[in-house]
């Protein structure tokens, strides 16, 4: 069992930056594929990007491609997301999730521990 708490969202201007956190429990974080998703209302959850167990193989959904940067401190039981250049429709609710397959596909059905997300807001 995983439990997942995000924070660091807020209220940004466009082209400001933001990171976000989430703090996993337990001692077997390691062993965990970790993503990031984001729901924005009335839209389906998306994928963000993802980071294997050992912080290799990251990978990114097309529209935040070189402006988010995903991390983990396997000692810190953290994974961070590192948002620069934030634009007015990447407002939306952000949640962290872990995987135990090695390398996890974008479906959210391939992730089976979640958050309860945070806020993130770009004014334009």
């Amino acid at each position: 069992q995983v439990q997942l708490v995000e924070s660091g969202g807020g209220l940004v201007q466009a082209g400001g930056s933001l990171r976000l956190s989430c703090e996993a429990s337990g001692r077997t974080f390691s062993r965990y594929a970790m993503g990031w998703f984001r729901q924005a209302p009335g839209q389906e959850r998306e994928f963000v990007a993802r980071i294997a167990w050992n912080g290799g193989m990251t990978y990114y959904g097309d529209s935040v491609k070189g402006r988010l940067t995903i991390s983990r401190d396997n000692a810190k039981n953290t994974v961070y997301l590192q948002m620069n250049n934030l634009k007015p429709e990447d407002t939306a609710r952000y949640y962290c999730a872990a995987s135990s397959a090695i390398i996890p596909n974008m479906a959210t059905q391939a992730y089976q521990y979640w958050g309860q997300g945070t806020q993130v807001t770009v004014s334009s």
